[in-house]
């Protein structure tokens, strides 16, 4: 840095108004100046989407907190090409009530945000509160968050890599040293509910109990489930490699 303040940007898929992004700006202000551009409504399970065909419109609802008529991935374009004068040093995703561990990366709006952030140039860094119901712990998880972000900052990240922090929900003094994990796996299968209306037609709500996941070592889930926050290094190559050399014997003239 040149002397100036950090520039940070904050966004997430619960909507501007949820508890999460509210506790992660005001610990990340430490760091420096903090804009938040978040979605006016809660955009959770968006995944990697653009709103395409519509216009996007923005509301200023007080100094430095815009709400975007978007996506998570709209609002980080929408920051760093329009409403940031200069490109952030550093973009926050969260905090998101609910786990993003597993599998579930590729629906989650908290996870596309850092992602899109990082196919950018930018540093970035997705957060996650691992509860179903209701919490008071989103300020104790964004000390562990402003961690992290000292250490990006110090130390930097590898190339092409953005990184998915998963936080128990307990209190500060109870959470245990952040691991270094991979992405895990879920052990469940969604499902599809359907009920009929009061005129006779049949409705569908896609559905899922809890998730569940697979329990080995080393993984996301293991980590938060022994009170430890889990940090996943991930990236945008979705390449098989392993299976490259085995494709590569197939007869497809």
């Amino acid at each position: 840095m040149d002397g100036t303040a950090m520039q940070i940007m904050v966004t997430n898929d619960d909507g501007i108004g949820a508890p999460g992004i509210k506790a992660l700006a005001d610990a990340l202000a430490e760091l420096g100046d903090v804009t938040v551009v978040a979605p006016d409504r809660e955009r959770s399970a968006t995944g990697h989407s653009l709103t395409l065909h519509a216009p996007l419109r923005v509301f200023e609802l007080r100094q430095g907190w815009f709400a975007v008529d978007g996506t998570p991935t709209d609002c980080v374009n929408m920051g760093l090409h329009s409403l940031l004068p200069s490109p952030p040093d550093l973009v926050v995703s969260g905090i998101n009530h609910g786990s993003n561990m597993g599998d579930d990366v590729t629906y989650s709006g908290t996870v596309a945000a850092a992602m899109e952030a990082n196919l950018m140039g930018i540093p970035s860094l997705a957060v996650s509160l691992a509860t179903y119901g209701a919490t008071e712990y989103f300020p104790d998880a964004a000390k562990i968050a402003l961690q992290v972000c000292r250490a990006m900052i110090r130390q930097g990240l590898p190339a092409d890599t953005f990184l998915n922090l998963n936080i128990p929900n307990l209190p500060f003094a109870e959470i245990k040293t952040p691991l270094i994990t991979r992405q895990g796996k879920r052990s469940f299968v969604g499902k599809i509910v359907d009920k009929i209306d009061p005129r006779g037609r049949k409705y569908y709500w896609i559905g899922s109990e809890e998730p569940s996941f697979i329990d080995d070592e080393g993984t996301d889930y293991n980590a938060v489930g022994k009170g430890h926050p889990s940090l996943t290094p991930l990236h945008l190559d979705l390449t098989n490699h392993r299976a490259l050399e085995a494709l590569k014997q197939w007869q497809l003239a």
